[in-house]
């Protein structure tokens, strides 16, 4: 499938406003990315939430654990979009008007634009079972998400999650840490299994078990239970019932398509962009977990959820804004820390022929390399950095070293990336 809109849009120029509608990850990224390569006209970022652009990872990790106040998962504090000239707009955009060159917010307020960015991001999949919305079933995305379960949580409680996933076992290991009994419920047959290969699986459900959470495959919840408005258990597809004074869900995210489709913009599975990530418009670009663009990597479009994929969307945007056009081609990458582990992924895994390991797991340390015939498509590393980062490099440069290689503790991994 190819985007194939036959244009690549043009430079924006040097006195037109570049709005930018999102202000997590990507859209900090383009305001930044412009003033450093020296944009001169007015840029402005929309921002939904009450709370400075701010970092998501730490929601689910340090910030939940109680390390530091808001202030530490902010970007930059007021005073840097001040001296950048970044204007920060407060408000909820409602719809885009193509022909008048404008967004309307909430408000009813209209701003104009010479180009416009939609890093609009993406949305907790709510759980559609009866009684979803009792108090006390809760989500992770957000900060105030994220500082609503911080303030909950207490020891002693009775949790359960719905899906293991990157954020639901972050939030388990997380919540063992601190005293909760906890149990994970997963559809799948192991945990993380879209996402990472079957020894990555194996070694973090044994670590979680090991930290005395409990994991239940092949199980859904069909129903919440409550008493006076509140959660006090779940009902499950195998006919068990589960006490449960505290239910966090993560079954994944939608991506936030609504306001493109209504513009008459195309979407699928995402805001449909072409490999410099345009949309049909040539004034409007989409970027970040939102948009889904065309990989001459992968030869297919994408849609990726990831810090890295987001930053290096919004430069690639800038760049192309500020007279530098460029094919988007960024290495994917990924990482997930869950209780003492720390989990770094380059490349995409899906559809891998055979796998090798590099180290042992029962060491706490290794790495899985995989291969699609004779070629290297991804590394999956725990504890082991330098395996992450060689990953990196010789996947971004299309090279690739034997399986032998890989299962060879003592072949050099410096000396081939030399």
């Amino acid at each position: 499938m190819g985007v194939g809109f036959g244009w690549v849009g043009r430079k924006v120029m040097t006195k037109e406003t570049v709005l930018i509608v999102g202000a997590g990850h990507a859209g900090f990224q383009v305001a930044v990315s412009l003033r450093q390569a020296g944009y001169a006209g007015p840029v402005r970022l929309i921002n939904d939430e009450a709370l400075l652009p701010y970092q998501r990872p730490p929601l689910s990790k340090a910030y939940l654990k109680g390390a530091g106040g808001a202030e530490s998962v902010l970007f930059r504090p007021t005073k840097f979009y001040t001296d950048q000239a970044i204007e920060l707009v407060d408000g909820h955009v409602v719809a885009i008007d193509r022909a008048k060159h404008s967004v309307r917010l909430a408000s009813g307020a209209e701003l104009p634009y010479g180009h416009l960015v939609l890093a609009t991001g993406a949305r907790n999949r709510l759980l559609d079972v009866p009684n979803a919305n009792l108090d006390g079933v809760m989500y992770l995305r957000n900060f105030a998400e994220s500082e609503a379960l911080r303030t909950h949580i207490k020891a002693g409680q009775r949790l359960v999650v719905i899906g293991a996933g990157f954020i639901g076992l972050e939030f388990a290991s997380t919540a063992r840490a601190k005293g909760l009994e906890v149990d994970v419920l997963e559809l799948a047959p192991r945990v993380m299994a879209r996402a990472v290969t079957p020894d990555i699986s194996a070694y973090f459900e044994r670590k979680h078990r090991e930290a005395g959470i409990r994991i239940h495959f092949g199980v859904g919840a069909t129903e919440i239970e409550g008493m006076n408005g509140k959660v006090t258990g779940v009902a499950l597809s195998d006919g068990r019932q589960m006490s449960a004074d505290l239910v966090v869900v993560g079954v994944g995210v939608l991506p936030n398509i609504e306001l493109a489709a209504e513009a008459g913009l195309p979407v699928a599975a995402g805001i449909v962009v072409d490999a410099q990530l345009l949309t049909a418009d040539p004034d409007i670009s989409a970027i970040g977990d939102c948009a889904l663009f065309e990989s001459p990597r992968f030869g297919a479009p994408l849609r990726l959820e990831s810090v890295q994929n987001a930053t290096d969307h919004a430069r690639c945007v800038a760049a192309r804004l500020t007279g530098k056009p460029e094919t988007y081609d960024g290495l994917p990458w990924f990482w997930s820390d869950q209780g003492n582990d720390k989990l770094q992924m380059a490349g995409l895994t899906a559809g891998f022929d055979h796998a090798v390991l590099r180290g042992d797991p029962a060491q706490g340390a290794f790495s899985v390399f995989c291969y699609k015939g004779d070629r290297m498509i991804g590394v999956e590393s725990v504890n082991r950095a330098g395996d992450h980062v060689f990953g990196r490099r010789m996947l971004a440069a299309g090279r690739s070293i034997t399986p032998q290689q890989a299962a060879d503790m003592s072949f050099d991994l410096k000396q081939a990336m030399a």
